[in-house]
């Protein structure tokens, strides 16, 4: 006699979210979700992925019911631990977010009040969902929470702003947030995308623990395959706000039956996998800086970002400088084109010393949204730098734009658009295009692809190597995902606190690291086994036990 089935912790049936068009009628609606069914049993877990504009967020969100009062249009069921979430009044729905779900933003900057502590912001949360509890006793299970989550000093770091912490521990923060009303389910969205593979890794290692020690379900949004393979049980597949595949993790990945999941895993750069393509020879040395050093702060308060680097990049050849945030790589990045000046060292293009901008060297930046002028068209951001050197007349500015549009893959019709009206991947290109302008030997790339979906990702990476091929430019590839340098780079520079700790041939970095450090890193990366990823996460909370527990990350970091 079989014991009785217990009700599922999420119910959602026929979901449709629609979105209306903009202002004053610009723009056109959207359906962001059509026709969405799945379940969920209590504790378990289930990955949602697919690439950007898929409705992953969308459907995060109407567990909550944040799409309320938003002005779009959802229809269907949706049921959370017995609630209705469509049609529950606000008073219960209130007592749903925070008491019986909680959810784990992308950015937890945008998600913390910047002028208030964090362990106030995580009291006031439990004593809005337990009024009774008093105020001291609320700060002291902030404390506890934050302490759990592995804040170290939890009471002294609970009196921290935000802005003092780490983008790992801001995001532990949010995750103690979340545990505070010791919630039935926690939903993540993205909830690792911005962190390098170690604080990435010891994120989703204490989501594990949190599920095991509490029972608690799990959705988690992700666009990195490799990140829902060893977190979940459970996997869907969307694309265009349908569901393609969805099943037991292991035989989704393993075996997808979907064309479109087949092309996702397609478009996963590998660590294992060797370089598509064979490395470049090394030709004209075009950038290099020579045991350059740069530090920030005050006297008596100075912090290293960089001490003593020495890094090459000749023509054709792709440079890789992976790191752990705060190690000091976009620093480096800013150095090597001019935007900073070193306090120690050179920098040398062309085996002259580098002083101040050069049209030789352009940076391509990891956020183009903050990058480019959301008041200026498109074109014009493209433009802006060929006027600026004052060969061209303005319509022969505009006419090159156009060409440099069509060169990076965009319709130079599209001239006239603004920012806001791309995708990432598109903008993306337009700061490419924008980069490529002044006729470039070098291009710095920072995280150029760190926010962007594996295909998205896969058609970025193809068009940078593309016009490496077309114009022989020689490129830097600052990332934190290390699966994505050994694909796109021939060599590898690993930098750990503001030092090389190694460097050379991609492929022999990678089969045969020689420091202790890169190991760390390369032991870090998502792998899509389920298996495997398992057996990775136990070998790592093994060594956590029998070693010295790591030093915190920096404030600030």
């Amino acid at each position: 006699m079989t014991g009785p089935v217990s009700a599922p912790l999420i119910e959602v049936r026929d979901l449709t979210v629609d979105f209306p068009p903009g202002p004053s009628g610009t723009g056109s609606g959207v359906r962001a979700v059509d026709g969405l069914s799945f379940s969920l049993a209590p504790g378990r877990a289930l990955g949602i992925v697919g690439e950007s504009g898929s409705g992953k967020s969308t459907v995060a969100g109407a567990l909550l019911g944040l799409h309320r009062g938003t002005g779009a249009e959802v229809s269907g069921s949706v049921t959370v631990d017995g609630t209705d979430v469509l049609g529950a009044p606000p008073a219960e729905l209130r007592r749903l977010r925070g008491g019986t779900a909680a959810m784990v933003f992308q950015d937890p900057l945008s998600a913390l009040d910047p002028y208030l502590a964090v362990g106030d912001q995580i009291a006031e949360v439990h004593r809005t969902h337990a009024p009774k509890v008093s105020r001291r006793a609320a700060r002291e299970r902030a404390v506890a929470v934050l302490d759990r989550v592995g804040i170290p000093d939890a009471a002294r770091r609970s009196r921290a702003r935000p802005h003092e912490f780490s983008g790992g521990m801001r995001q532990r923060a949010l995750i103690a947030m979340a545990l505070a009303c010791e919630p039935k389910l926690l939903v993540a969205d993205e909830p690792t995308t911005a962190l390098d593979v170690t604080v990435q890794a010891q994120i989703l290692d204490l989501l594990h623990e949190l599920r095991a020690e509490t029972g608690m379900g799990l959705v988690l949004v992700s666009h990195d395959l490799g990140v829902v393979a060893g977190s979940v049980e459970e996997m869907l597949v969307m694309r265009d706000g349908r569901a393609v595949e969805e099943g037991p993790v292991g035989r989704v990945l393993d075996a997808p039956a979907a064309p479109y999941t087949r092309e996702l895993l397609a478009a996963v750069p590998r660590l294992e996998a060797p370089r598509a393509r064979p490395p470049a020879a090394r030709g004209e040395v075009l950038l290099e800086a020579v045991d350059v050093r740069r530090e920030f702060g005050r006297r008596g308060d100075r912090t290293v970002a960089v001490g003593g680097v020495s890094v090459a990049v000749t023509e054709g050849e792709t440079l890789g400088v992976v790191g752990e945030s705060g190690s000091g790589k976009t620093t480096l990045g800013r150095m090597l084109v001019g935007l900073l000046a070193p306090g120690g060292g050179a920098v040398r293009y062309r085996g002259e010393p580098l002083r101040g901008v050069r049209p030789g060297l352009q940076m391509v930046f990891q956020d183009p949204v903050s990058s480019l002028n959301p008041r200026r068209s498109i074109g014009e951001s493209v433009a802006d730098p060929l006027r600026a050197a004052g060969r061209l007349t303005d319509r022969e500015a505009g006419a090159r734009a156009r060409e440099l549009l069509e060169q990076v893959g965009l319709d130079p019709g599209w001239y006239d658009r603004y920012p806001h009206e791309f995708s990432g991947g598109q903008r993306q290109r337009v700061g490419i295009a924008r980069a490529l302008a002044p006729g470039p030997k070098v291009l710095v790339c920072d995280e150029p692809v760190s926010a962007l979906d594996v295909t998205t990702q896969a058609q970025v990476l193809d068009l940078l190597a593309g016009l490496q091929r077309e114009l022989g430019l020689g490129l830097v590839l600052i990332a934190h995902d290390l699966a994505v340098v050994r694909q796109a780079a021939d060599r590898v520079a690993v930098v750990r606190r503001g030092t090389v700790v190694e460097q050379g041939p991609v492929d022999t970095v990678y089969d045969t690291p020689r420091d202790p450090y890169t190991r760390h890193l390369l032991a870090a990366v998502p792998v899509l086994d389920p298996a495997e990823a398992t057996a990775r996460r136990a070998a790592r909370t093994a060594s956590a036990t029998a070693t010295t527990p790591a030093e915190p990350e920096p404030v600030g970091a």
